[in-house]
This record gives C-alpha cells, sequence and structure tokens, in this order.
C-alpha cells in the first residue's frame, strides 16, 4: 500500500502546478484522501480533502486557488494550484485513509513546492 507524489518543483510567483499522487495496493474510488502541506519548521497543515461521497473540503487558505480532485479509474489524488505565492512554498503530501473495517493512514513521501517572488 503506497502513495507516490509527483509535480513539485521551482516555479514563479504567479504560476501554476498541478501535483499528482498515485496509489499503489489500494483502490482510491473506496477511499477518502487528501493534500496536506508542510513549510520548514511548522507543522503538517490541510489543504484539501476529497471523502469518498460528497464535496471537497478545503482548509480557509485554499480556498479560490487550490482545486483537489481525483480520478479513481487512473487511481490518481490531484492538487491543482494557481496563482502561487511565495507562502505557499512547502512540502506537499498526499494522504489516503485506507481500509474496509479498520482504516489506516497512508502517507505520499511528499512533493517540494517552492515559489519564488
Amino acid at each position: 500500500v503506497q502513495l507516490q507524489a509527483s509535480g513539485g518543483g521551482n516555479v514563479q510567483a504567479g504560476g501554476s502546478l498541478r501535483l499528482a499522487c498515485t496509489a499503489s495496493g489500494f483502490r482510491t474510488g473506496f477511499s477518502d484522501m487528501g493534500w496536506y502541506r508542510q513549510a520548514a519548521g511548522t507543522e503538517r497543515d490541510l489543504v484539501a480533502l476529497t471523502p469518498i461521497v460528497g464535496a471537497p473540503l478545503y482548509n480557509d487558505f485554499a480556498k479560490g486557488r487550490f482545486t483537489i480532485s481525483r480520478d479513481n479509474a487512473k487511481n490518481t489524488l490531484y492538487l491543482q494550484i494557481t496563482s502561487l505565492q511565495p507562502e505557499d512554498t512547502a512540502t506537499y503530501y498526499c494522504h489516503a485513509r485506507v481500509g474496509s473495517t479498520t482504516k489506516s493512514d497512508v502517507w505520499g513521501q511528499g512533493t517540494l513546492v517552492t515559489v519564488s517572488s
């Protein structure tokens, strides 16, 4: 059971990125999933969640510029970020709650986004 994140990089302020997180060993269609981020010296913060059923949920700072989505046929979770700002610089982690009766937390390895002004 694994998550593999990709899509991070160095970008100028105002640019856009799409992060991807590919799952293996489980089906994303049966899992609540989300993106978190952690800037240097800070705690990991929730960016957005996409539950199995229902609408996505966003942290306040993510409303308007971040879009979480999933393609269950590709077993992949996405995070589109527009109008990137230097304060978005962080390592972005994908997360899944996996399992039918007993749930387990699965984390991706993180992908670094660096935004320069």
